[in-house]
């Protein structure tokens, strides 16, 4: 193993890490700030460090850190302590792993040998992804049962019902999709949908299956217990569900692996239906032939990006008097975001200069389409977030109903049009 595959690999895992479970502060900050606006308030926007708040990110960090020193507290009732304290660990792992078979970008190629921009480069692709995400629920039930609780108990029931009932239309509209794109393998997949039909829509899942589409969103938002689906900890009839008997950091781990279950549900569904780190009409071999031109295209627009930003971060966080904490923090951040803009525009330029030669074209490419498949993966995120501020928890019934009387014929159907239309058409 060289020293490029090494580098990869560290990236690769740095990246699953940071996403899965690193931005879970950012997630909570953001979440926030998303309830705030929708509920027309302000949200957390007080705690700070110095003159610096961040918007309400230092918080974020503030409830981390109360919660990492609070006092671990087990209850004297519990009868199964290991069951107890090894459930939150169990569920987080899963959530974690689901990550683990994400492209994040094609196949970086230095000195003419191929790098899997993925934590773990295997061929399970998606089958992967569902064994972990279902596996998830048994960390749910072991929590709510070995915390002797008749509230732990049923949520621990409602949760296992739930996923019993959205797993099976979530893997038939998956087949559905498998159909389509002729492969498990997830890179296979996107390469699928960097290509384009009628020769101007994107070959995007969601544009070739949208009722398969539709089907498998709702299903993740069952999977990862948010609203309208978080009837297994609905506060207002049992409590807290599952964790009512969880404290300091073994709750936080609950809460971690929410994050980190939504995280894993938006960058699955990135990858199958929207086109994962595919631009539109920018595949990897076009953005090669073109990355010069590319680059000249970040340089225009990056000191406008800049522009946008300091201008909106100087509306909404100045204040009268030049001595507050928060017309000090507003010069801090107007000057650091134009000295990140500055140094990136000298590299780029650099880089323009002197020419990037084919294994830097390759790195330039991956980048790329790195940030490419982060931005659509903050987006499906603040589509979960926008999801939970604005519909009203399902009742039991209705969720069951949904899932048995509407998904699941829907999903079925969608596998016999898929199935004969590729019959009919040879496809």
């Amino acid at each position: 193993m060289n020293t490029a595959s090494i580098v990869v690999i560290i990236v690769n895992i740095l990246l699953a890490v940071v996403l899965a479970v690193g931005l879970t502060p950012v997630f909570v900050w953001w979440e926030r700030r998303i309830a705030g606006f929708i509920q027309d308030r302000s949200g957390p926007n007080r705690c700070h460090i110095g003159p610096m708040r961040l918007g309400g990110l230092i918080q974020s960090l503030a409830d981390m850190l109360k919660l990492v020193f609070k006092e671990d507290f087990t209850p004297g009732h519990i009868k199964y302590k290991f069951m107890f304290t090894i459930a939150p660990s169990i569920v987080f792992v899963c959530y974690f792993l689901t990550f683990a078979v994400i492209p994040f970008a094609d196949n970086v190629v230095i000195d003419g040998q191929s790098h899997a921009m993925q934590a773990l480069p295997m061929q399970l692709g998606v089958m992967w992804f569902l064994a972990y995400a279902g596996l998830s629920v048994y960390g749910i039930i072991l929590g709510g049962y070995a915390s002797g609780s008749k509230y732990g108990l049923l949520g621990a029931i409602r949760a296992s019902a739930q996923v019993i009932s959205y797993e099976a239309s979530m893997a038939l509209a998956l087949i559905s999709m498998l159909l389509t794109y002729g492969s498990i393998h997830l890179n296979e997949i996107v390469h699928f949908q960097g290509g384009t039909f009628w020769e101007i829509i994107p070959s995007w899942g969601a544009f070739m299956q949208p009722l398969a589409a539709i089907i498998f969103i709702v299903c993740a938002f069952a999977e990862t217990n948010r609203t309208p689906f978080d009837i297994a900890e609905g506060e207002s009839e049992i409590v807290a569900g599952y964790h009512t008997e969880y404290s300091a950091m073994r709750f936080g781990l609950f809460q971690v692996s929410e994050f980190a279950a939504m995280a894993g549900a938006s960058a699955i569904i990135v990858t199958l239906f929207f086109g994962g780190y595919q631009i539109p009409w920018l595949d990897t071999q076009t953005l090669k032939a073109n990355i010069d031109i590319v680059i000249i295209v970040l340089m225009a627009l990056l000191p406008i990006k800049i522009y946008i930003l300091t201008k909106w971060i100087k509306k909404n966080n100045n204040w009268y008097d030049k001595n507050d904490i928060r017309a000090k923090e507003t010069g801090i951040l107007v000057k650091a975001f134009w000295t990140i803009g500055i140094v990136s525009f000298i590299a780029l330029g650099a880089l323009l200069a002197t020419g990037l030669g084919e294994n830097g074209s390759s790195i330039a490419v991956a980048v790329i389409q790195v940030v490419t498949f982060l931005v659509k993966f903050l987006m499906m995120v603040f589509v979960f977030m926008w999801v939970r501020w604005t519909l009203l928890r399902f009742r039991y019934d209705q969720l069951q109903m949904l899932g048995w009387k509407v998904l699941l014929p829907l999903s079925l159907l969608n596998i016999v049009i898929t199935a004969s239309v590729i019959v009919l058409t040879g496809m």
